[in-house]
């Protein structure tokens, strides 16, 4: 399911905002929300009292409108776009420090 999986560490999002998209898709799909009570996803965001939603969906929800938002936002020009780790980018993967 996930386009850029873990076995190439050189593969980047094709999309704006892809890896959070991605994260709220993976999370909607294996809900109880989508597999037993058979609703679409865009069904059970829209339900925000449904309990057989994870709130963690909601809070990838909203990480992706804040992404979204960021791409709009002219501060984001100085700033960055939200989601984008540019030292990973330019400096490759961090390494842990002991």
């Amino acid at each position: 399911m996930w386009p850029f999986g873990d076995s190439d560490p050189d593969s980047k999002p094709k999309k704006s905002c892809e890896k959070q998209r991605q994260l709220l898709q993976d999370c909607l799909l294996t809900s109880k929300c989508v597999n037993l009570d058979g609703y679409t996803p865009k069904q059970c965001l829209k339900m925000k009292d449904h309990s057989r939603v994870p709130d963690i969906c909601f809070n990838y929800q909203y990480d992706l409108f804040l992404c979204k938002r960021s791409m709009i936002d002219m501060r984001a020009r100085f700033r960055g776009r939200r989601g984008v780790d540019y030292d990973e980018i330019h400096h490759g993967p961090k390494k842990e420090e002991r």
